[in-house]
């Protein structure tokens, strides 16, 4: 099982657990997942014990996933069915929702609205149940998840939740129990104000181009989780501008310098803060100690290594260090936010502050670089309630480097959206600088694809930022 496999799994297991626990995601909104238990593997069978060279079960290969409710559809002892009884009036409200469909930017074509008809003609049967249900599932599935198959969305790494919290058979059955068949569907809308500010513009669009652009960026908020949490960070890289929101609304911007198009385009992911860090050291990349003979020249050098705030240490094998420490030249600037992630992508400062008056900010080789750092690291420790105002002000104005850990821990949503609100809060579209459109919008002419990934294959590019600027 590869790494990310192996997120997955994890993320679905405490999905499950989020789920189950409403009140405390009321409380603490910005959890995003809670603490997965742990389960033990059932004991092999005498004839499994002997057959030492392979695993003998599902249970002795991937003890968590057998074990985990989520992944083997059970609610407690229950398995929820994907085909459920409809009688020939529940369906003609599946109809009606299938028929105007295109308001929420899909295609009313993908989810067989002809053969469903047909089957509410003919009366209450097997057949119409089955028909139905399909209807709903596919409906349910693009709803929450998005129609647009993991292979067209280009460094995309999210780990969406909602399959796991709004799951197909449980949402059938609450419908047709309710008989709000078009209200249990619409409740998987995503609930970001974006989302419904596209939904207006694509009523009013008139030119195919741009209903076809609209319906490729409401499908991007469907990959991310429907509720984003009370309080969060939000980057769209196309737009190089950063948001703080807080209970839906945006309390400060910041604009931002991405990663240059190529290898080091910025991917697209979500984490949570869990540090700031204060006055940061830099660990120089071997690409620019060795390659550039940086620490030659800090070891030969002292007066210009003190001056530059360079110390280097040259182990017993010849393998040498340099470490750039805290001050107004770091190549971090004052502050980093600590974001762990497979990528090492994380947000921070910079001492090239003129270059956020250019327009165009792809200029980094991955890690966002924000204005106003400090403002933005003194509020996350604050918010995060790591340090007071105080306190926090003391600790950035030290010079000296401090870990603030992250109590109430912040989600990061690093997102590309080519139409959005802007910062003024006018629908505008923005440059597909890393060409991830393209796929979006070709998907939309294809037909609907079942069973779809919800992880990608796509490669992991872990950055070494060596902090330098684009000429």
């Amino acid at each position: 099982m590869n790494s990310r496999s192996g997120k997955w799994l994890f993320a679905t297991a405490c999905a499950a657990l989020a789920a189950g626990s409403l009140a405390a995601q009321e409380t603490a909104p910005e959890d995003l997942l809670a603490q997965a238990g742990q389960d033990s593997a059932p004991a092999r069978t005498e004839m499994q014990a002997r057959q030492a060279d392979v695993p003998g079960s599902m249970e002795e290969a991937f003890p968590r996933m057998v074990s985990d409710p989520v992944v083997q559809g059970e609610y407690g002892a229950e398995v929820v069915p994907l085909v459920q009884q409809w009688s020939p009036q529940q369906a003609s409200a599946l109809a009606m929702v299938i028929r105007g469909i295109g308001a929420e930017g899909l295609d009313p074509a993908d989810y067989q609205l002809e053969p469903l008809l047909a089957e509410i003609g003919r009366g209450p049967s097997d057949a119409l149940n089955e028909t139905a249900s399909r209807a709903f599932v596919w409906l349910a599935e693009d709803l929450r998840d998005g129609r647009t198959p993991m292979d067209a969305r280009k460094q995309w790494f999210v780990i969406d939740p909602d399959r796991d919290l709004y799951r197909s058979g449980e949402l059938m059955r609450e419908a047709l129990a309710s008989g709000d068949i078009a209200g249990k569907l619409m409740s998987l809308n995503p609930v970001h104000p974006d989302y419904a500010r596209l939904r207006e513009a694509l009523a009013q669009a008139k030119d195919p181009a741009r209903r076809k652009l609209i319906r490729a960026n409401m499908d991007r908020w469907r990959w991310l989780a429907r509720d984003l949490g009370n309080q969060y960070l939000m980057t769209n890289v196309p737009e190089y501008q950063l948001r703080l929101t807080v209970n839906d609304k945006i309390i400060s911007t910041y604009r931002t310098i991405v990663g240059k198009p190529g290898r080091t385009a910025t991917p697209q992911l979500a984490e949570v803060v869990e540090g700031v860090v204060f006055n940061p050291t830099w660990t120089v990349p071997q690409s620019i100690v060795v390659g550039e003979g940086l620490g030659q020249k800090v070891l030969s050098n002292p007066g210009w290594a003190k001056a530059n705030g360079y110390k280097a240490t040259k182990g017993a094998n010849g393998w040498i260090t340099v470490v750039q420490q805290p001050g107004a030249g770091n190549s971090l600037g004052r502050m980093k936010l600590e974001m762990p992630n497979e990528h090492a992508i994380f947000l921070h400062d910079t001492p090239s502050r003129h270059l956020f008056a250019t327009d165009e900010r792809a200029l980094s080789h991955g890690c966002i670089r924000t204005e106003r750092a400090l403002e933005l690291a003194i509020t996350m420790a604050i918010l995060g309630r790591g340090a007071s105002k105080e306190e926090a002000v003391e600790i950035a104005t030290s010079g000296k480097y401090t870990l603030v850990p992250i109590q109430k821990r912040l989600p990061v949503y690093i997102t590309y959206f080519t139409m959005a609100t802007d910062i003024d809060g006018e629908l505008a579209t923005f440059s597909d600088i890393y060409e991830r459109d393209g796929p979006v919008l070709a998907s939309l002419d294809l037909p609907r694809v079942q069973n779809r990934a919800r992880t990608t294959d796509e490669e992991i590019i872990v950055i070494e930022d060596d902090l330098r600027d684009a000429p």
